[in-house]
């Protein structure tokens, strides 16, 4: 490329740290002190016209690797760069430059580097030393700004401070300067959202440009379009794990080093292009954006976001990030040092936290992380973290740690502040009883001295919720007991990630509630967007509402991993009985939808289903024996539907085949269609409702009341009364599941002590008529009503009806 500035290394700068890190290796209070200054220092650090590079080698140690066979390697390519292309095969001038090393510590400086920003690409970086025999090995920079080809390629030098100076956001953050790091608060409601299958696009600008178009059409006091509504009334949206995750098991690499030499490098480069639900995390590049969510391969999307929900007309919305340090996949072995790991766990592998400087590490990933903007953060499986104590031969829960990740201080625009943090943790899962003997309080309860407003997922919230089967809701009324007295810090609802994925696993059979609509795809669609469950979260329950795109959208969710090779027969066994919960023979015919399953052979939905019937027993039968498996199913009469002969490859294609078609079929746009505004506008009013009325997020005062209607006689249907902090009254009625109810005024249910005078009919549900302003009626499931009383509801116009 013409005019590139030449490359020098700067060995003073590159010493000069390494005395550093020794100064503060010999003076730090303990190793974690030290780690915690040392790691904001690693990665490539853009100062002026030099850039800093630092890694945490301690393998060069164990491998006794000498100084003069550790190199920086530096990238350029000679060509202009498309990083969006499908794939390129692209030559690099290499440059090796010498480090500086202390210790376990390896650092270099350079001048005369290109630094990525919005606008332009810069040079590729990797740690590379020679063996004793000469042959190259990559150390890749875990905490990298910028992976265009995933965590285990070379990654971009990145000006993360010209990313910051250009976000559009600045006044939402200074407007809470202080002295002090600022601490935000809990929002009131969450919207749950997986970036790939949210919009059409699949990707974060995609997902920006949603936000803006209906921050237009709030701002300039439009009606909203159904579409539109199932993103509005919230005021915090949190993204599904924008992590870099898994790649192919098998190929192809992303970044495939074709011919090298000491001068020079050609890569065959291929866009990342992988389908993962965002769970599958490699620790490496946690700092940074998944490339596959990426329409620009520009970590900047990110910052988008988060400007666009933080300047929302009326109500700005929050940005959650949800972060995965719990485990690592296996795949993680790949990508760092041994020295991070404790061992295999039922995830893949155990992170060493108690090595000083992986859990230092581990802390500066999350905040180089969070600094792209988020106000909030939800750490995923808190109850995974843990360390062997030698003493009592025991894992124990690194609490400690948990409160560090709590304790970091953000700094975005020139503020200080804490973001507001929300943890799930079910322990003592995965013990048998624990969904019975988790209390979810164990992070509220080691940390509320610290901050009153950590939250942790509750127990409605938590993996294993199936609203759709009869008795769910008085089997959990113990459950709802304890959200009225202590849910103030909790997340409460029953549609997330974890829960309509669950639901698409369970058995047919079961005592399935029919009232929810005439097909079992109905019946599911309505279990997790439920107007009853809406009102009674939103309207009557402590704690903060979150709801869950897909599931609100009425649109399909699963299991989405399409890079497993070992195991990817397995998981689509697992997942086969989700057929029959989420696609009936329209939705297959429909074209375009399953077209890699179609190409395979299986050309009707019962073609698929039939192989899915017998997948899952074989499967079990045989331990998981693939060659046996492709040998029976070849030996079925009459013969099965498929790529034939069935072979284990052949089953490998079937699964990666399931995998990306199913994560298709779930993308948000394909359901918008069917949207019925009766329920997208109610759920909408819904969510106003309890932005104008935060104080439902409280506990339950001695004067609320509780319970459900008696006798039951073949329905279960909850009474709920709340009373303002300053003055005015709610009061919820909600048929949750049965048969319906004679006719009754839903005032005569309120404790009779009150009033049943000067009471106004606030929402009511889809399916009670517009005409409906109060008196006698039919309660049927599904139905809910909120009345109130002495409170102000017309600023539901915040956002127009």
């Amino acid at each position: 490329m013409k005019d590139m500035p030449s490359i020098a290394s700067d060995p003073d700068a590159a010493a000069a740290r390494a005395a550093w890190c020794q100064e503060v290796l010999n003076t730090a209070p303990d190793r974690f002190a030290a780690g915690r200054a040392i790691a904001r220092r690693l990665g490539a650090l853009v100062e002026g016209d030099r850039v800093e590079f630092g890694f945490w080698t301690p393998e060069l140690l164990d491998w006794r690797i000498a100084d003069g066979d550790v190199f920086l390697e530096i990238l350029r390519p000679r060509e202009e760069l498309d990083l969006i292309a499908s794939q390129a095969d692209v030559t690099f001038d290499r440059a090796l430059l010498p480090v500086a090393r202390c210790e376990g510590f390896t650092f270099a400086a350079a001048t005369g580097l290109i630094s990525g920003d919005r606008d332009r690409i810069g040079d590729f970086y990797a740690l590379t030393y020679r063996d004793h025999e000469g042959v190259y090995h990559r150390i890749l920079d875990p905490l990298a700004a910028s992976l265009p080809f995933g965590a285990f390629s070379p990654a971009e030098i990145y000006d993360v401070g010209a990313m910051q100076a250009r976000r559009q956001d600045k006044g939402y953050f200074e407007q809470v300067k202080k002295d002090g790091p600022h601490k935000f608060a809990p929002p009131t409601s969450i919207l749950q959202v997986h970036v790939p299958t949210a919009t059409p696009g699949g990707t974060l600008a995609s997902l920006t440009r949603q936000f803006e178009r209906l921050a237009a059409r709030v701002a300039n006091g439009l009606v909203l379009e159904p579409d539109e509504e199932l993103f509005a009334g919230y005021d915090a949206v949190q993204l599904l794990p924008v992590e870099p995750t898994t790649v192919y098991e098998a190929g192809p690499d992303f970044w495939t080093d074709t011919e090298s030499d000491e001068t020079s490098v050609t890569a065959h480069l291929m866009r990342p292009d992988t389908t993962n639900w965002g769970y599958d995390i490699v620790i490496s590049g946690m700092a940074t954006v998944n490339p596959v969510l990426l329409e620009t391969a520009r970590p900047d999307e990110l910052v988008d976001l988060a400007a666009v929900l933080h300047n929302f007309p009326r109500w700005p919305k929050m940005l959650v990030l949800d972060v995965v340090f719990g485990h690592a996949d296996n795949q993680g072995l790949g990508a760092l040092n041994s020295h991070f790991f404790a061992g295999p766990n039922m995830y893949g592998q155990n992170l060493d936290y108690h090595n000083p400087f992986v859990r230092a590490i581990l802390l500066e990933m999350q905040r180089r992380k969070v600094d792209f903007g988020a106000d909030g953060v939800r750490v995923d499986g808190a109850q995974d973290f843990k360390w062997w104590d030698v003493s009592i031969q025991e894992m124990r829960h690194d609490d400690e740690y948990l409160q560090e990740m709590s304790d970091i201080v953000q700094n975005v625009a020139g503020v200080d502040y804490h973001p507001w943090f929300v943890f799930e943790d079910g322990r003592p899962w995965p013990q048998e009883d624990w969904e019975l003997s988790s209390d979810y309080r164990a992070v509220i309860e080691s940390q509320k001295e610290t901050d009153p407003d950590v939250f942790q997922w509750g127990p409605l919230t938590f993996a294993h919720n199936t609203p759709f089967i009869y008795t769910f809701w008085l089997s959990k009324y113990w459950r709802l007991q304890e959200i009225l007295k202590r849910g103030s810090n909790w997340i409460s609802g029953t549609a997330n990630h974890d829960t309509l994925r669950r639901g698409t696993q369970v058995n047919p059979k079961l005592n399935i509630n029919t009232r929810l609509g005439d097909t079992k795809m109905e019946i599911l669609d309505k279990a997790y967007d439920n107007p009853a469950v809406s009102i009674l979260t939103y309207a009557a329950l402590p704690g903060v509402p979150m709801d869950f795109l897909n599931a609100t959208a009425r649109a399909s969710w699963g299991f989405i991993r399409n890079q497993d090779d070992k195991y990817g027969v397995k998981v689509v066994a697992e997942e086969a009985i989700s057929l029959k919960w989420q696609v009936d023979e329209y939705s297959y015919s429909i074209p375009g939808a399953f077209r890699w399953l179609k190409e395979l052979g299986f050309e009707t939905r019962e073609d698929l289903a039939r192989f899915l019937e017998f997948l899952p027993a074989l499967v079990e039968v045989t331990d998981y024996d693939l060659h046996t498996i492709a040998t029976l199913l070849n030996a079925v009469e009459p013969p099965l539907s498929g790529p034939r002969p069935f072979t284990v490859g052949t089953l490998k294609q079937i699964a990666r085949a399931w995998m990306d078609d199913m994560h298709e079929y779930c993308n948000v746009s394909h359901s918008t269609s069917k949207l019925d505004p009766a329920q997208t506008n109610a759920m909408r009013r819904l969510r106003m409702f309890r932005l104008n009325n935060p104080w439902l997020r409280q506990n339950f005062r001695d004067d609320d009341h509780f319970r459900y209607l008696e006798p039951i006689e073949g329905r279960t249907v909850f009474v709920a009364l709340r009373n303002a902090p300053e003055g005015g009254e709610v009061f919820v009625v909600c048929h949750m599941e049965g048969g319906e109810t004679e006719d009754i005024d839903p005032l005569d249910l309120l404790p009779d002590s009150v009033s049943r005078n000067d009471w106004h009919l606030t929402i009511r549900s889809p399916g009670i008529g517009p005409d409906y302003i109060g008196g006698p009626l039919v309660l049927r499931d599904s139905m809910g009503l909120v009345f109130t009383r002495g409170i102000d509801v017309t600023p539901l116009a915040g956002e127009p009806h």
